[in-house]
């Protein structure tokens, strides 16, 4: 089967003092999620799973709504800061060269609520029971820059402490051929033809 595992669109910033942060998507982000759908709109796609967080589920509408198909949501791929009471994109912190993008670069900035390695395996055997279930099919899955590290890090069989060993831009497309046999081969990485010349942020390190 070919999964695609896509990484959610653009999110707003948002900071709380208590509470859940959970941000929508921004203009540009709804405009990114219209993209990818028409993108792979000549494509066949079985199935749309998607993380529970809105920046995921709002990813996943067009995209759903162009196939024909409901979205599946799958709790074990949501963020490991998903309980976090803020979000600031990383494009902004690096812009600012704010002290959490400082941290980050050092390796120090851990919030999170779950070791590396439960967080690790909790999204490899949630994708792993998506890839059983769809064998044959096309199937897209809608998460995190995290959640897509985690993947591609057992998929390519790293021991090391990598977390965070790549940047998936914002639709990022990620295609990964899963045999049977249970061979997992990576197809693309970081595909982002639709957002190119549309003036759309793409990341970090690419430029629209």
């Amino acid at each position: 089967m070919e999964l695609l595992i896509i990484r959610h669109a653009l999110p707003v910033r948002r900071e709380l003092d208590a509470g859940v942060a959970d941000p929508p998507l921004s203009e540009s982000g709804l405009a990114q999620a219209e993209r990818l759908a028409e993108y792979l709109a000549s494509e066949k796609i079985e199935a749309v799973y998607a993380s529970p967080l809105r920046r995921a589920q709002q990813t996943a509408v067009p995209l759903a709504r162009s196939q024909g198909v409901d979205i599946v949501t799958v709790d074990d791929i949501a963020e490991w800061d998903r309980n976090s009471n803020e979000y600031v994109p990383v494009e902004e912190l690096k812009a600012a060269n704010d002290p959490r993008w400082q941290a980050m670069l050092r390796g120090e900035w851990n919030v999170h609520e779950e070791s590396s390695e439960d967080f690790n395996k909790r999204c490899v055997l949630a994708i792993e029971k998506i890839v059983a279930d769809h064998s044959g099919d096309t199937v897209a899955v809608v998460c995190h820059g995290g959640v897509i590290n985690a993947y591609l890090v057992h998929v390519l069989g790293l021991t090391a402490n990598v977390q965070g060993f790549f940047y998936p831009n914002y639709t990022s497309i990620h295609r990964v051929a899963a045999a049977r046999s249970g061979e997992r081969s990576i197809v693309t990485i970081n595909e982002t033809s639709h957002l190119r010349n549309s003036g759309l942020p793409m990341g970090i390190f690419q430029k629209s």
